[in-house]
């Protein structure tokens, strides 16, 4: 079995909204298509908002169409939860559950290299929306929604992304302009 214990907490699976009760519960907003996955999970890092990062067993957690409510060790009351709020939630890499084919991590996606297929140069996606129908990927100069007729490649490799060539219309109304 490899050693583990130096591999960095990098990937993102929820934020802490709030406080939940009095006995130091989490309300978590999950940033993971499976939040199911917080059941599996004995530990997590939460980074604070002031970069902190601190290691967390986890007690229990249990879903509900708001989220995730997570209880940790060394949690134990309302105030010490509040102090919590706004950290994100990671994992290990090693923990992740596999992605289905044609799925990526945010953390892989952002600082992509955006090309048309004519080579027309978009910059670098600097960050994803999370959209209901699908995600956005923002570059300085386009938004480019995730679906395939439009992403035509994903090359981690490379680090480059191939996209279908955007129509000016396109592109200023996913920017949101009229």
């Amino acid at each position: 079995m490899a050693d583990n214990s130096k591999e960095p907490w990098d990937l993102v699976i929820g934020q802490v909204t709030a406080p939940f009760g009095i006995h130091g519960a989490l309300r978590v907003r999950p940033e993971t298509d499976r939040p199911e996955r917080f059941h599996d999970l004995e530990e997590v890092c939460l980074e604070l908002p002031s970069g902190e990062e601190r290691i967390y067993r986890i007690r229990s957690a249990r879903l509900s169409p708001k989220g995730v409510t997570l209880t940790l060790a060394g949690c134990e009351d309302r105030n010490s939860a509040a102090a919590l709020r706004r950290a994100w939630i990671k994992i290990k890499r090693s923990m992740a559950i596999p992605l289905a084919e044609g799925r990526y991590w945010m953390h892989d996606v952002i600082g992509l290299r955006v090309v048309t297929e004519e080579g027309e140069d978009l910059g670098e996606v600097t960050q994803i929306i999370r959209a209901p129908g699908n995600d956005v990927y923002v570059t300085p100069s386009a938004m480019i929604p995730a679906v395939r007729e439009v992403v035509r490649e994903i090359d981690l490799e490379h680090r480059r992304m191939i996209v279908a060539p955007l129509a000016e219309k396109e592109v200023e109304a996913e920017a949101g302009e009229p």
